[in-house]
């Protein structure tokens, strides 16, 4: 898990310098994140936890221009997050309701199709069965005159 963060971490801070690069990281970091509840709240304690561990790690070598930095990023990240959680996940259910819909509707379908075919060769057999019987007692009919 702790790895999976800090490549996710060092995936954002390498496309920071391209603002395109940037936005697709976070939006696929984003919907990898959509089963949580992601919370203004919550993005300010997890943005001071990381600021205060690198304050702590870092010492002086921690500027503020380097935590108003990492402050801004990780409060981008953070709206992004609920952005997408807010805007995307409405949609993503509708998709999913849809597809099991639709799934539904298919497997009745096929369902259906079967029936019909079972049901179809056991009517015609049936009628094949009476029509052998008319045409034996039709011939024997005519054997007699």
């Amino acid at each position: 898990m702790a790895m999976r963060f800090m490549n996710g971490f060092n995936s954002i801070i390498s496309a920071a310098a391209r603002p395109s690069a940037l936005k697709t990281q976070v939006e696929t970091l984003g919907f990898q994140h959509l089963d949580m509840e992601v919370t203004v709240p919550r993005v300010v304690i997890f943005r001071d936890a990381i600021i205060d561990l690198f304050d702590m790690e870092m010492g002086a070598r921690f500027t503020s221009k380097a935590k108003l930095g990492f402050m801004a990023i990780l409060n981008y990240v953070g709206g992004a997050y609920i952005y997408i959680r807010r805007e995307y996940a409405v949609r993503i259910k509708v998709i999913n309701s849809s597809w099991r819909t639709a799934n539904n509707k298919a497997a009745d379908f096929m369902d259906a199709g079967e029936e019909g075919a079972e049901g179809g060769e056991g009517g015609e057999g049936g009628e094949g069965e009476a029509g052998k019987e008319g045409e034996e007692a039709a011939k024997a009919e005519a054997d007699k005159k």
